[in-house]
Protein backbone atom coordinates (compact mmCIF):
# COMPACT_ATOMS: atom_id res chain seq x y z
CA UNK A 1 0.00 0.00 0.00
CA UNK A 2 1.34 3.36 -0.70
CA UNK A 3 -0.68 7.01 0.37
CA UNK A 4 0.08 9.88 -1.26
CA UNK A 5 -2.97 11.43 -0.12
CA UNK A 6 -2.86 13.92 3.21
CA UNK A 7 -6.16 14.51 5.52
CA UNK A 8 -8.27 16.91 3.70
CA UNK A 9 -7.44 15.60 0.14
CA UNK A 10 -10.70 14.97 -2.18
CA UNK A 11 -11.83 13.27 -4.66
CA UNK A 12 -15.08 13.76 -6.49
CA UNK A 13 -17.33 11.34 -8.43
CA UNK A 14 -20.12 12.52 -10.42
CA UNK A 15 -23.52 10.38 -11.12
CA UNK A 16 -26.71 11.22 -12.83
CA UNK A 17 -29.65 9.31 -10.94
CA UNK A 18 -31.84 7.03 -12.88
CA UNK A 19 -35.00 5.27 -12.39
CA UNK A 20 -33.60 1.90 -11.29
CA UNK A 21 -32.34 4.11 -8.36
CA UNK A 22 -35.53 4.72 -7.31
CA UNK A 23 -36.10 3.62 -3.49
CA UNK A 24 -38.33 0.16 -4.72
CA UNK A 25 -38.77 -2.90 -2.56
CA UNK A 26 -39.28 -5.79 -4.20
CA UNK A 27 -40.48 -8.17 -1.39
CA UNK A 28 -43.00 -4.78 0.00
CA UNK A 29 -44.88 -3.85 -3.01
CA UNK A 30 -42.68 -2.12 -5.26
CA UNK A 31 -41.89 1.54 -5.88
CA UNK A 32 -42.01 3.36 -2.81
CA UNK A 33 -41.52 6.91 -3.95
CA UNK A 34 -39.61 8.02 -7.40
CA UNK A 35 -36.58 9.38 -5.96
CA UNK A 36 -33.10 8.39 -5.27
CA UNK A 37 -32.68 5.80 -2.83
CA UNK A 38 -31.12 5.57 0.42
CA UNK A 39 -29.24 2.46 -0.61
CA UNK A 40 -28.37 3.65 -4.15
CA UNK A 41 -26.91 6.55 -2.37
CA UNK A 42 -24.56 4.34 -0.63
CA UNK A 43 -23.26 2.63 -3.09
CA UNK A 44 -22.32 6.17 -4.82
CA UNK A 45 -21.29 7.70 -1.66
CA UNK A 46 -18.90 4.44 -1.67
CA UNK A 47 -17.52 4.76 -4.68
CA UNK A 48 -16.36 8.41 -3.92
CA UNK A 49 -14.02 6.67 -1.18
CA UNK A 50 -13.22 4.22 -3.24
CA UNK A 51 -11.42 7.04 -5.38
CA UNK A 52 -8.89 7.46 -2.84
CA UNK A 53 -7.97 3.22 -2.29
CA UNK A 54 -7.92 3.14 -6.04
CA UNK A 55 -4.59 5.10 -6.14
CA UNK A 56 -3.36 3.79 -2.50
CA UNK A 57 -3.09 -0.28 -3.28
CA UNK A 58 -0.75 -2.12 -5.12
CA UNK A 59 -0.46 -5.00 -7.22
CA UNK A 60 -1.54 -7.87 -4.92
CA UNK A 61 -3.96 -5.55 -3.04
CA UNK A 62 -7.95 -4.64 -3.16
CA UNK A 63 -10.20 -2.46 -0.72
CA UNK A 64 -12.98 -3.99 1.14
CA UNK A 65 -15.48 -1.93 2.80
CA UNK A 66 -15.61 -1.87 6.45
CA UNK A 67 -18.21 0.96 7.23
CA UNK A 68 -20.54 3.22 5.91
CA UNK A 69 -22.59 6.05 7.65
CA UNK A 70 -25.32 7.85 5.60
CA UNK A 71 -27.61 10.61 6.71
CA UNK A 72 -30.22 11.46 3.91
CA UNK A 73 -31.14 15.14 3.70
CA UNK A 74 -33.18 15.55 0.62
CA UNK A 75 -34.05 13.72 -2.42
CA UNK A 76 -32.56 13.56 -5.71
CA UNK A 77 -34.76 13.73 -9.21
CA UNK A 78 -34.03 11.32 -12.45
CA UNK A 79 -31.70 12.91 -14.35
CA UNK A 80 -30.21 15.13 -11.96
CA UNK A 81 -26.84 15.31 -11.35
CA UNK A 82 -25.31 14.44 -8.10
CA UNK A 83 -21.77 15.12 -7.16
CA UNK A 84 -20.12 13.73 -4.44
CA UNK A 85 -17.28 14.43 -2.24
CA UNK A 86 -15.06 12.66 -0.24
CA UNK A 87 -12.31 13.89 1.62
CA UNK A 88 -9.59 11.58 3.55
CA UNK A 89 -10.31 11.84 6.84
CA UNK A 90 -7.79 9.06 8.30
CA UNK A 91 -5.75 6.44 7.80
CA UNK A 92 -5.43 4.29 10.72
CA UNK A 93 -2.68 1.71 9.49
CA UNK A 94 -4.48 0.16 6.35
CA UNK A 95 -8.18 1.57 7.13
CA UNK A 96 -9.11 4.72 5.36
CA UNK A 97 -11.80 6.66 6.68
CA UNK A 98 -13.52 9.28 4.59
CA UNK A 99 -16.39 12.08 5.55
CA UNK A 100 -18.57 12.31 1.94
CA UNK A 101 -20.71 14.96 0.75
CA UNK A 102 -23.60 14.53 -1.90
CA UNK A 103 -25.59 17.64 -3.73
CA UNK A 104 -26.96 18.17 -6.46
CA UNK A 105 -26.47 21.68 -7.44
CA UNK A 106 -26.35 23.58 -4.14
CA UNK A 107 -29.03 21.37 -2.55
CA UNK A 108 -27.31 19.32 -0.08
CA UNK A 109 -28.81 15.77 -0.74
CA UNK A 110 -26.41 13.44 2.16
CA UNK A 111 -23.72 13.60 4.11
CA UNK A 112 -21.50 10.02 5.57
CA UNK A 113 -18.69 8.17 6.47
CA UNK A 114 -16.90 5.82 4.48
CA UNK A 115 -14.16 2.89 6.11
CA UNK A 116 -12.10 0.65 3.64
CA UNK A 117 -9.65 -1.60 4.27
CA UNK A 118 -6.69 -2.33 1.97
CA UNK A 119 -5.89 -5.94 2.08
CA UNK A 120 -3.75 -8.68 0.64
CA UNK A 121 -6.06 -10.14 -2.12
CA UNK A 122 -4.62 -13.97 -1.70
CA UNK A 123 -4.89 -13.33 2.32
CA UNK A 124 -8.80 -12.09 1.84
CA UNK A 125 -9.38 -15.11 -1.19
CA UNK A 126 -8.70 -17.53 1.28
CA UNK A 127 -10.15 -16.26 4.16
CA UNK A 128 -13.51 -16.02 2.28
CA UNK A 129 -13.06 -19.79 1.36
CA UNK A 130 -12.48 -20.43 4.62
CA UNK A 131 -15.53 -18.80 5.82
CA UNK A 132 -17.18 -20.39 3.26
CA UNK A 133 -16.28 -23.83 4.31
CA UNK A 134 -17.30 -23.08 8.10
CA UNK A 135 -21.28 -21.83 6.83
CA UNK A 136 -21.21 -25.28 4.20
CA UNK A 137 -20.75 -27.57 7.26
Amino acid sequence: MTNPFCPGDQQTHRYTVVPADFAHFAAGGGLVHPVLSTFALAREMEWAGRLFVLHMREDGEEGIGTMLQVQHHAPAFAGENLELTATFAALDGRELTCTVEARVGPRLVATGRTGQRIVDKQKLAARFATLRAEAAR
